[in-house]
């Protein structure tokens, strides 16, 4: 069946030329002229064929006026891709396309055949959508529908980063049915969901005899694979043994099993996923760089939810329809009231988590449409608040791993922002006599001398002086443990006021403590 257009008549003459370039390519067409007729076809009720939906729709003018915003939201309600024709007096026509919400836009005067041509691939680009199920008509989610028809074709490796449940294997799986490679195998590993013992086996096999209980050879996931498709999610949780022997199979297309002596060639492509950024891992040193700059030749950036809050209307109206259908519900909808507390929403676990929650609405809400009522109170409550990012808990052998890699980072930037904060009381302190003890050079013994210099704010007061002597060649780190004696000795021991004294928190001065084994 031929894919369905709707042509605007809001400039004729451009209208009965658009409208016959699309004819002649295959499409059936329609013109219309009042938003009635529009919004009619929109909802399948009208302009012939049974009142099947337009594919797309074509706006050849009038794009300012408040019925072609009216026709804009009706068509994202119902996920048509528009195509706007915009004047070429407007000042910015890629920001007024943004604003109204367009899928694509073109300057007049345009060629009827380049008109066609982007409707074509709007429309070949929401039967991609119906396909993976990645659905939305914000920007970011129309850039990285561009991106998958982008990088299919070709056989690079691509690295998806996002946060959880921002649907990372979805857009795996797109690059992969638009490939040459989609007659092949498609498989997904999850580099968090395997224990580091198991994970090598499972990427490569082994042979019989391995390990204790390899009672037969068996082929790793690179082996099944072959000619396809792998997606390795999680990657950044690979160990570090396990990351060597994936640097080798992307740079010389071979393998050995566990176990094995003969190498193994294979005809992968690699996909890798992330739910962190892994440059921040290799800056840590818990992720190899040549390994990141194998994987990063082509990058897809998920946006989170709350990023693109203006699809969570389509989003929860075809959640609605699914899970209405799959539990044979006679579902009315949402109220808006409602739908504008989900809108709303922080969605820290994104799309995942709010399919999730419009599951349980569905099959729980008893007037068979979802009300404020029905949201629960933690979602109604935590609109638009900070953002938070959750992960999937990872395997009980990994989990240490995980949570020192957070608290690490997070401890450095703590130490950053403290550091920061120490150079500005610093400069702001005035000049006060301090006695340095320097160390002398081969040819200099042990002296002192007074130089004018500011007083260390972390220092005690006056009234009370403690004094933190620094030596040339001692790290910020022993300048801190300096302080905290300091301060413990200022205080006699009494650890919350010593950490007042220094102006942080009671959890991150006994965090220092014992990273400094000061009892």
């Amino acid at each position: 069946m031929a894919d369905r257009v709707l042509i605007t008549t809001d400039d004729l003459e451009q209208a009965v030329r658009v409208n016959a370039s699309l004819e002649q390519a295959g499409f059936d067409t329609a013109m219309v002229s009042s938003l009635d007729d529009v919004r009619h076809a929109v909802r399948g009720r009208g302009t012939g064929e049974g009142g099947r939906e337009p594919d797309a729709i074509v706006l050849t003018g009038g794009l300012h006026e408040s019925t072609a915003q009216r026709l804009l939201a009706a068509a994202r309600e119902h996920a048509v891709s528009t195509l706007g024709l915009v004047e070429a007096t407007d000042e910015d026509p890629s920001q007024i396309g943004r604003e109204l919400g367009l899928t694509a836009w073109l300057v007049k005067p345009t060629d009827p055949s380049e008109v066609t041509a982007t409707v074509r691939r709007l429309i070949q680009r929401r039967h991609l959508q119906q396909r993976t199920g990645i659905l939305g008509e914000s920007a970011p989610i129309q850039e990285v529908l561009v991106k998958i028809e982008q990088m299919a074709p070709v056989t690079s490796t691509v690295l998806i980063e996002g946060e959880s449940g921002t649907g990372k294997e979805l857009v795996a799986r797109g690059i992969h049915d638009l490939s040459p490679r989609r007659g092949k195998a498609f498989i997904a590993v999850n580099a968090a969901g395997l224990p580091e013992t198991l994970l090598e086996s499972e990427l490569f096999g082994h042979e019989k005899g391995a390990f204790t209980g390899a009672a037969e050879r068996r082929l790793g996931r690179f082996e099944l694979a072959n000619g396809g498709t792998i997606f390795l999610d999680e990657v950044g949780e690979m160990p570090p043994a396990t990351q060597v022997k994936l640097l080798r199979v992307l740079e010389d297309k071979s393998f050995f099993r566990v176990g094995g002596t003969q190498p193994i060639d294979v005809d992968v492509r690699v996909i890798a996923a992330s739910n962190k950024p892994l440059k921040e891992a290799v800056s840590l040193g818990t992720f190899r760089d040549d390994l990141f700059y194998r994987l990063n030749v082509l990058s897809v950036y998920l946006p989170p939810l709350r990023e693109r809050r203006s699809d969570i209307p389509l989003l929860v109206r075809t959640f609605i329809a699914e899970f209405a259908k799959q539990h044979d519900r006679n579902f009315h909808g949402i109220t808006p009231e409602a739908l504008q507390i989900l809108v709303d929403a922080d969605w820290p676990g994104n799309v995942r988590q709010l399919r999730n929650l419009v599951e349980s609405m569905v099959v729980l809400a008893p007037e068979g449409e979802i009300r404020a009522s029905d949201i629960p109170r933690d979602i109604r409550e935590r609109t638009r608040t900070l953002p938070v990012r959750i992960t999937p808990p990872p395997a009980a052998s990994r989990e240490i791993t995980g949570q020192e890699l957070e608290f690490i980072f997070r401890t450095l930037v703590e130490l950053k922002m403290q550091l920061e904060d120490l150079r500005t009381r610093i400069r702001e302190r005035p000049l006060e006599r301090v006695e340095v003890i320097e160390v002398g050079t081969r040819d200099s013994g042990l002296g002192t001398r007074t130089i004018e210099a500011s007083v260390d704010p972390l220092a005690p007061s006056p009234e009370s002086p403690t004094p933190v002597i620094y030596r040339p060649g001692m790290s910020m780190s022993d300048v801190e443990r300096a302080a905290i004696d300091a301060a413990l000795r200022e205080t006699h021991g009494n650890r919350r006021k010593a950490a007042e004294t220094l102006g942080i928190g009671e959890r991150t001065l006994y965090r220092k403590l014992k990273e400094y084994a000061i009892d």
